[in-house]
């Protein structure tokens, strides 16, 4: 398989023969699975750091909820929650920091502050964030999801998912690129649960592949999410193993290659171990198979 290329600011990340593990550090009173949990500033930093220590590859640090009908965060506060924690972790640690936000401002400081990637679940609408993240040279995750979190699941009308998502994205990637940003530094989300019901987000996992299409990362959040719930029947905080059932097969399929996890430690143990077993089917004789 050809390695895909992700260029975030001043590195280059590879990917192969495994997914990267991206972790998540909520520092929000009310996200959907773990609001409130690293609220405090010194709590999620050592959240962070113990993410790091468990494997992950980068985290993607938040200050607002985008969770179904979530009430928007005030500049200010959303500010004040995240670039304090940026600059903490980036003192402790080299691993590129990704900050999911909509605003252009929370962007620019906490890339002043050392992170290396913008996650905008919002799809870089606003030309101040395209403007930001072309003069920091920074990673862009683009995200699809119809209006805003607090109407999303209003818009839960497709015609054809799938290609009205892999549309959607592949027209921000030559908007990002028409506006001076490297394709190659730009990632891909097909919003799994924004703006999708049940069905939606599971004909996406179906076809994931005519995402990865795109010929860019695939970035793929699942983690927790309501749809696990539905089929499985289970709360928020007992979703891990779906999630990574999920995370898994779209892993074995190449069709995501971040993987955005609450529970770092499991992903990354799956992700090597599904490399250890693809190294071995590519290395090993035809002859040389066990009965």
């Amino acid at each position: 398989m050809k390695p895909i290329i992700w260029k975030i600011r001043d590195r280059t990340l590879t990917i192969h023969h495994r997914p990267l593990v991206m972790g998540i550090v909520n520092v929000t009173p009310d996200s959907f699975s773990d609001g409130g949990r690293w609220f405090d500033h010194r709590t999620a930093v050592a959240h962070a750091l113990q993410l790091v220590e468990q494997g992950a590859d980068i985290l993607d640090i938040g200050g607002e909820s985008t969770r179904p009908g979530a009430t928007p965060v005030p500049l200010e506060e959303e500010l004040r929650r995240v670039v304090p924690v940026v600059q903490a972790i980036t003192q402790r640690t080299s691993i590129p920091l990704s900050i999911d936000t909509m605003k252009a401002e929370v962007a620019r400081q906490c890339l002043a502050a050392g992170a290396s990637i913008i996650n905008d679940v919002s799809g870089f609408r606003d030309p101040m964030m395209v403007a930001v993240a072309q003069s920091f040279q920074a990673g862009c995750i683009v995200m699809h999801m119809p209006g805003d979190p607090q109407t999303m699941m209003q818009y839960a009308h497709y015609t054809d998912v799938v290609e009205e998502v892999a549309n959607y994205l592949e027209d921000r990637l030559q908007m990002l690129q028409q506006a001076g940003i490297a394709g190659e530094a730009i990632c891909v989300d097909p919003g799994i649960g924004f703006g999708k019901n049940l069905d939606h987000s599971l004909t996406l996992l179906a076809h994931l592949e005519r995402i990865a299409q795109l010929k860019r990362p695939v970035c793929l959040g699942v983690s927790r999410k309501g749809f696990l719930g539905q089929i499985c029947q289970r709360p928020r905080d007992e979703r891990d193993p779906a999630s990574l059932a999920v995370a898994c097969i779209a892993a074995a399929r190449r069709t995501a290659h971040i993987l955005r996890v609450h529970e770092v430690c499991g992903t990354r143990d799956a992700a090597r171990l599904l490399e250890a077993i693809d190294q071995h089917r590519r290395t090993s004789p035809d002859g040389d198979r066990s009965n």
